[in-house]
């Protein structure tokens, strides 16, 4: 089957994970361990890359590996209960290993082999895992995916809104550890089992589920996002090599308006429940001088306010980058001090339907707050 895309360079690779990144809003997994799992295929020798999910048979089937837990840093405490109480050392699999073992134990149970995989959402680690795990199988990973951005929960992905199965689950973490979610009362629920399987793997977990014929994948993928990643990774390097604004650069490519500039002057956050919460505070710079933008999340940014008013909210996205280098930031990685402009863009039409509001909009947070579209607020 040709490939729509081969990564043939190391280059290639790093634009591709910074557009997976930059679409993570703040989640999706860390950018370095995506890298490194694409680099390692291309030694290898792996043919690495997406191809369009019309080439697939309908007949064949599909799944969806995905990384599962808090990207909330290690703390030495967590460090020494995993390694003196559980006597859990170096992990001997990684994200890519893990995936294939989770997909392997799926097939396994449903009796059927998979001709090609889905990445779940769009992040550095997630997205780049799920095409290293293809390359390491020797199957077909599609361009497209199931949210067009990244998630910290499950419910929150265009096979929920369509109504399609879920269940089972398997999961493997970094220690070989193996758990299968057979059945679930409902899409929450096995997310939340799903969340305390990777806690008790110290966040270090991959998991498999979302079996379909490929017929039904094509009816739910969101198409062309690995496309739409690469080129705007590539327009982000691009500037920043020409002396130009990546921020700029960024939304003439992937759509969207800055809304921000500034310095991160606080944040606080936690680990709990297998997610990473938090606020950052941003004091603005610049035209925004005088202005402070906070941002809470979940793993991924979902809600702000503009000088202590409600401004955009999930499932609209914003992704915060580095001033000068236009490198997207996970939220593990946001510290005091830096300088950062943040960027606003529309959500993926699914996720504006009934269905898909009640899934990511700010009050699927527990926020009291009504769903209006960015370009209103924005008013352009």
């Amino acid at each position: 089957m040709k490939k729509k895309f081969v990564f043939e360079n190391v280059t290639q690779i790093e634009d591709f994970v910074r557009g997976c990144t930059f679409y993570g809003t703040g989640g999706g997994g860390d950018y370095d361990q995506g890298v490194d799992a694409l680099k390692k295929q291309l030694e290898k020798g792996n043919e690495i890359g997406w191809v369009d999910a019309e080439e697939l048979n309908d007949s064949d089937f599909s799944c969806c590996p995905f990384l599962m837990g808090s990207i909330a840093p290690e703390t030495d405490e967590v460090k020494r209960e995993r390694t003196v109480i559980y006597g859990l050392g170096d992990p001997p699999l990684d994200n890519t290993q893990a995936m294939v073992r989770a997909v392997t134990h799926l097939e396994k149970i449903k009796g059927k082999e998979v001709t090609a995989l889905v990445p779940i959402e769009l992040g550095g680690g997630n997205t780049a895992a799920c095409i290293a795990a293809a390359a390491e199988k020797g199957i077909a990973v599609v361009d497209g995916d199931y949210t067009g951005r990244a998630i910290p929960e499950i419910q929150q992905t265009t096979p929920y809104i369509f109504e399609k199965e879920l269940m089972p689950i398997t999961s493997v973490d970094w220690w070989e550890n193996v758990a299968v979610i057979p059945e679930a009362v409902n899409w929450r629920m096995a997310e939340r089992i799903g969340k305390m399987v990777s806690a008790a793997g110290y966040g270090k977990c991959a998991q498999a589920g979302f079996f379909f014929s490929n017929k039904d994948m094509k009816e739910i993928l969101i198409k062309s996002t690995m496309t739409e990643c690469y080129e705007v990774g590539k327009a982000i390097r691009e500037a920043v090599e020409n002396n130009e604004d990546p921020a700029e650069a960024a939304i003439a490519v992937a759509g969207g308006w800055i809304v921000f500039r500034g310095q991160v002057t606080a944040k606080e956050w936690k680990d709990e429940n297998g997610y990473y919460w938090g606020t950052h505070t941003i004091s603005g710079v610049d035209e925004f001088t005088g202005s402070e933008l906070k941002i809470w999340f979940k793993n991924e940014n979902h809600v702000s306010w503009l000088n202590n008013e409600a401004y955009i909210t999930s499932p609209d996205m914003l992704q915060i980058i580095d001033r000068k280098t236009g490198m997207p930031y996970t939220n593990n990685k946001i510290e005091e001090g830096m300088d950062v402009t943040v960027i606003a863009m529309k959500a993926r039409e699914e996720f504006r339907t009934e269905r898909g509001l009640f899934i990511l909009s700010a009050k699927a947070f527990d926020f009291d707050l009504e769903y209006i579209p960015v370009e209103e607020i924005l008013k352009v």
